[in-house]
């Protein structure tokens, strides 16, 4: 059962893989979204500019600009942007909101379509954002939790 959201969102997808694009495109639209696709930094730049778009998801590593570079371009635009950034190398690059200026920071996985579906939802809901499990720490076990 295809689930439509109440309003659907109009959302732009960044990135320089054309398959990851076509992907992420096809799992939002399933949602209900409306999806606008740029292969590089300064094509989003042009079509933020001339779009009114809900939300803008940018992959981090894009030759020329990469996504923190275009999410500081955008927020000089529209400093109340709301900005998804993905990367494959999240941990390994210490990727966080406060260093890309990023509202939600995603780690590409095999769950990424999920996480991506949920992120635009508290994006947009302004729900507070919560890391994906594979990207939390694990607590320490305590006698109470090891049971």
């Amino acid at each position: 059962m295809k689930m439509i959201p109440r309003d659907p969102y109009r959302i732009l997808l960044v990135d320089d893989n054309r398959d990851g694009l076509l992907v992420r495109r096809a799992v939002l639209q399933e949602l209900g979204h409306m999806v606008e696709i740029a292969e590089s930094g300064d094509r989003a730049l042009l079509l933020f500019g001339t779009g009114n778009f809900d939300v803008v998801v940018t992959d981090h590593c894009m030759p020329g600009m990469n996504g923190a570079e275009l999410i500081r371009q955008l927020r000089a635009a529209n400093p109340n942007a709301r900005v998804i950034l993905l990367s494959g190398f999240v941990e390994g690059m210490g990727l966080t909101e406060e260093n890309t200026g990023a509202d939600i920071v995603l780690m590409k996985s095999a769950r990424e379509s999920t996480h991506l579906a949920r992120a635009v939802k508290r994006v947009m809901t302004g729900a507070p954002a919560r890391k994906p499990p594979s990207t939390q720490k694990a607590l320490p076990k305590t006698k109470a939790t090891a049971r």
